[in-house]
């Protein structure tokens, strides 16, 4: 089953470290990934640029709404998505348990959704199936 990883930065976390301290981390978060690759558990991921280049769309007033940066309540921001491929929820927390990634800051794990179903009844409605 694939689990949708979000990693989460708090603010200046990273900007805080030295750059030998950075290297490390980027290294030692580098390496696990290749482990999980190797280990079949890497499904995909990619990191994010910061929250500043985001731009959030909603749905307002009978029209599309743009926000400049991300929609969040929260003082850590998304940093990047990992696609993990694990039995269940438990075996995903205790992958990403190891990651290194978790000291910059919290993972959310989340079953990704098997839209397949939903997507052919669609196509059928819309004459396509």
């Amino acid at each position: 089953m694939k689990y949708i990883c979000l990693g989460y930065i708090e603010p200046n976390k990273f900007e805080s470290l030295t750059e030998s301290e950075r290297n490390a981390m980027v290294d030692e978060c580098f390496t696990y990934d290749d482990e999980l690759r190797a280990k079949g558990h890497f499904a995909g991921g990619e990191a994010l640029q910061p929250p500043q280049t985001a731009a959030t769309l909603r749905w307002q007033d009978g029209q599309v709404a743009i926000t400049d940066g991300p929609y969040a309540e929260t003082k850590e921001q998304i940093g990047g998505i990992l696609i993990l491929e694990a039995r269940d929820l438990n075996h995903a927390i205790q992958i990403m348990s190891k990651h290194p990634g978790v000291k910059a800051g919290p993972f959310e794990i989340r079953p990704a959704a098997d839209l397949s179903e939903m997507v052919k009844a669609s196509e059928k409605r819309r004459g396509g199936g």
